[in-house]
């Protein structure tokens, strides 16, 4: 497994760029602002490319692989055709399934269960409907944070709209699946929650 999903500070950047269908993202060490992870649509099909300009956007499938820049696979997220709430599956780099999202009803701002292989919550994401601030809690405690503000190393990386800062807390144990499972929600806050 590779040792960079034990950091506790992510910051993700996406590519921007004109009729732009698929979703790339650099994760950056932000103490040095060194890419660590690459996050890449690679198999995006023809008629998905096609959707992802419209209004139908939200409902396309995707399969998103997160991989260090030597290409050494982390996790793989795919998702079917959603018509109505999302079910997320996230794999290991030996494609076998080690949890998913569950997108919750009814829920300001959105909230995902993010639950293990044996469908099993161990936390859920909760988002705040009014800007780009997520948490993800189990019982209270908080796993980790998502946000576009920080004022901490790094900051000067932070020139667009378009980058956001995670930060896991430390008690989260190192080559944990429950790492990989919030690496992995965090791209579907933005592409579930808020395409």
């Amino acid at each position: 497994m590779a040792e960079v999903i034990n950091k506790n500070l992510f910051l993700v950047k996406e590519h921007l760029g004109l009729l732009k269908a698929a979703n790339n993202f650099d994760i950056h060490d932000p103490s040095t602002g060194e890419v660590i992870m690459e996050c890449r649509e690679p198999t995006l099909g023809f008629f998905t490319k096609l959707l992802r300009f419209t209004d139908y956007k939200r409902m396309t499938p995707f399969d998103i692989q997160i991989r260090t820049p030597d290409g050494q696979r982390i996790v793989r997220i795919q998702r079917g055709v959603s018509l109505f709430l999302s079910k997320v599956t996230v794999s290991d780099h030996n494609n076998e399934l080690i949890g998913s999202f569950e997108q919750k009803l009814f829920s300001i701002g959105g909230k995902f269960d993010v639950v293990n292989k044996n469908e099993q919550v161990i936390c859920q994401l909760e988002g705040k409907w009014t800007g780009w601030d997520f948490h993800f809690k189990h019982n209270g405690a908080e796993l980790a944070h998502v946000s576009k503000k920080w004022a901490g190393l790094g900051k000067e990386l932070f020139t667009s709209a378009d980058n956001y800062m995670l930060e896991i807390a430390e008690d989260v144990p190192e080559n944990d699946d429950a790492r990989k499972l919030i690496l992995a929600a965090v791209m579907c806050i933005d592409m579930v929650l808020k395409e």
